[in-house]
């Protein structure tokens, strides 16, 4: 069958090199892709905004599966509408996908359904917000309810910052409407991880857990990004601990939602800390992981696409995964400047090097192809990625081939990994 997957990042890219390599697949198609995607995929310039014609386009072309990857097509619907023209759809309906779309809907479920995330509190004006600050205390958490590009949680070290941050958020509008309302909440301490699972309204699935590394410089130093780096396993989930996340996280959600009547059918991620009482929830996703799906897919050994439509079709139960027991590790390279301001159209050289590498892959994120050259067209623009027997041995080879990639205007963290090499 013909399969649409829809974005342009670094995710989009891994799924569709793994949805290609399925014996079920006759094609892959990408809206709107990017140069790297270009080369396992026929690349359809329609942005991810553009709900009408990616469903017109999926009728088109007879599409028998459309993979929605990032959050913003999910909310606004995109499942929904496919579905209602009778054409199938990996990803969660628009109230579904709310479980993302806004984080006081997240933390209302958690408490309704006793699922274990920090204590918080809801707030539409400035000035409440700020009280329940002043009575809590600090170190505190402020996020902006909506979808605000991964960049709307600050974390807060004394009560000025939290101020500051209401003021940010709901003053200056830093995130638009997505900051109309904000979750003021407790501040975790432990071990942060990223837990997958695909579920199909009444099965859940565990895939591999993951981990990532959000802030910009090495050390874990600097603002929050969208993620500098990612590996898979994450020692801090042993099958203990999954079981655990499983049993007292996912299960709760998926059985509290098709109770509330917005069954949730897709790719569920919870943002974890691991903490000294046990796994407690940070925030859900309502799709893959960015740079965790990079890692994740390069070590899937079944066939992605036959897991997908299981999870549409209802038949999760049906399916038993396999994995390699190699580990793997993603190096992102970003512009020079990012998370702020950065420089687009710089040329990236050397890619075609970097690659020769056993178990090296590149995978694309902000890149286009212009006229033979490779240009970088946004923040976060390249995932090396690279498998070993072990976490050490993928970080020695994804460096070596990051050190390949000419390209002076990026750059990228020198220690992805060094957790799971530090617990030995």
């Amino acid at each position: 069958m013909k399969v649409l997957v829809v974005g342009s990042g670094g995710r989009e890219h891994s799924l569709c090199w793994a949805i290609a390599k399925s014996t079920k697949c006759t094609e892959v198609i990408c809206a709107p892709g990017n140069a790297g995607i270009a080369n396992v995929a026929r690349c359809v310039d329609i942005g991810v905004d553009d709900l009408a014609a990616l469903v017109a386009l999926a009728a088109t072309e007879k599409v028998g599966l459309v993979v929605i990857g990032p959050e913003g097509p999910l909310v606004d619907g995109l499942a929904d509408m496919l579905q209602a023209v009778g054409i199938k759809a990996f990803g969660p309906s628009a109230k579904a996908a709310a479980i993302e779309g806004s984080k006081g809907m997240m933390k209302d479920l958690c408490a309704h359904y006793y699922i274990p995330t920090a204590d918080y509190a809801r707030f539409d004006e400035p000035d409440g917000a700020k009280e329940y600050i002043r009575s809590r205390g600090a170190p505190i958490v402020v996020k902006a309810d909506g979808l605000a590009a991964g960049k709307g949680v600050i974390l807060c070290r004394n009560e000025n910052e939290a101020y500051a941050a209401i003021d940010h958020i709901m003053i200056e509008e830093a995130f638009g409407h997505a900051g109309a309302e904000v979750v003021v909440e407790e501040f975790m301490t432990g071990e942060e991880a990223s837990f997958f699972a695909i579920v199909d309204g009444e099965h859940a699935l565990p895939l591999v857990a993951a981990q990532d590394h959000k802030a910009v410089f090495d050390g874990d130093e600097g603002p929050n990004t969208g993620g500098m780096g990612a590996y898979s396993p994450a020692p801090v989930v042993d099958s203990e601990m999954s079981k655990r996340i499983m049993d007292e996280i996912i299960l709760p959600t998926i059985q509290g939602m098709a109770r509330d009547g917005n069954p949730y059918k897709g790719v569920l991620f919870a943002g974890l800390m691991i903490t000294d009482t046990g796994p407690r929830l940070i925030e859900y996703n309502a799709r893959f992981g960015d740079p965790e799906c990079q890692a994740i897919m390069s070590r899937l050994a079944s066939d992605l696409l036959e897991l997908l439509l299981a999870a549409v079709d209802g038949k999760l139960d049906q399916i038993e995964l396999k994995w390699s027991k190699d580990s793997a590790l993603t190096v992102v390279m970003a512009a020079n400047g990012y998370p702020g301001d950065y420089k687009k159209g710089t040329e990236i050289k050397g890619l075609e090097e970097a690659e020769k590498q056993a178990g090296v892959h590149i995978f694309h994120a902000g890149t286009k192809s212009e006229k033979g050259r490779i240009t970088a067209v946004g923040g976060r623009v390249l995932g090396v990625t690279a498998t070993g027997k072990t976490i050490e041995e993928a970080q020695k080879k994804a460096y070596e081939a990051v050190a390949k990639v000419d390209w002076p205007d990026g750059f990228n963290r020198t220690d992805i990994g060094w957790r799971a090499i530090d617990r030995g």
